[in-house]
């Protein structure tokens, strides 16, 4: 099906579902708008929900119809700007590391694999869903573009190995997840609220001296995304303990304040407090 039906399937069909029968995390994403946007009046923040709930829907079609596109079209819809220092750091340093974000179509992310220089592959980290069945799915379409998922518990070895075999990698992890509070080691404000952060990104940069990035996504229409690939720090073993992880928070932050929409706000960040 052309992306224009799917599209009318999220509208006509999804979002009134997930938002009005369902109420899908209702409660947490009111709750999160709430307290991350004091400012902002009761009517605002109910816009930015529901425009929230459709993208999010439009996420979901996206991904699917994601799986049968040519590469063309996915570069026409997924642009990466500043791959070529990207590409300059990566050959010198023989690694990468892109700290991602539940923002806009996060699963088109993969599609990087298209823009980086020959030989270097993507890894994609991410964590076994409980539904075989979608789990596979989502592992298929993931590993469209050429990348190659690991779970996180093996991200390690993987890199080792790679390392040993002298093949360039990047790594993709998704960092804007809440950790339990007592492995968090990087606290910092983040939306009006004093909040832990995922630290893997800056550990495993710092660990092989990779430059790390932060993937900056906007959407320029309904299904066209631009990214930013913006350095977080070229020489990350010279950098301080939760330096890099802080500038992600603050990066990632004015991400969301630009377009508040495209951010997950279904996810229960702030569940645990310091």
């Amino acid at each position: 099906m052309p992306l224009s039906v799917h599209y009318r399937i999220a509208d006509y069909l999804l979002y009134p579902v997930i938002y009005y029968v369902a109420r899908y995390r209702r409660g947490i994403t009111e709750k999160n708008l709430r307290l991350s946007f004091p400012e902002k009046s009761d009517s605002e923040r109910q816009q930015i929900a529901r425009d929230f709930y459709r993208q999010f829907c439009y996420t979901i079609v996206e991904s699917i119809y994601g799986y049968r596109i040519d590469e063309e079209e996915m570069r026409r819809r997924v642009v990466f700007e500043g791959m070529e220092e990207v590409n300059r750091l990566v050959a010198a340093a023989g690694g990468g590391i892109f700290m991602l974000a539940h923002i806009g179509n996060w699963e088109w992310m993969a599609s990087v694999q298209q823009w980086l220089s020959s030989g270097v592959t993507e890894m994609n980290v991410y964590r076994r869903l409980k539904n075989r069945a979608i789990d596979r799915l989502m592992l298929a379409i993931r590993a469209k573009r050429g990348g190659v998922c690991v779970e996180k518990q093996r991200i390690l070895r993987e890199m080792v190995r790679y390392r040993a075999e002298k093949k360039p990698v990047t790594v993709g992890m998704l960092c804007d997840q809440k950790p339990r509070p007592e492995v968090t080691r990087t606290w910092t404000m983040f939306l009006n609220q004093e909040t832990g952060f995922l630290d893997g990104g800056e550990v495993l940069g710092r660990k092989f001296g990779y430059p790390v990035f932060y993937a900056y996504i906007t959407r320029e229409q309904r299904g066209i995304y631009r990214t930013q690939m913006k350095l977080l720090a070229a020489r990350p073993e010279e950098t301080q303990e939760g330096e890099i992880t802080t500038a992600y928070a603050r990066l990632l932050e004015q991400n969301i304040r630009e377009q508040p929409a495209l951010w997950l706000w279904t996810h229960n960040r702030w569940k645990w407090g310091r």
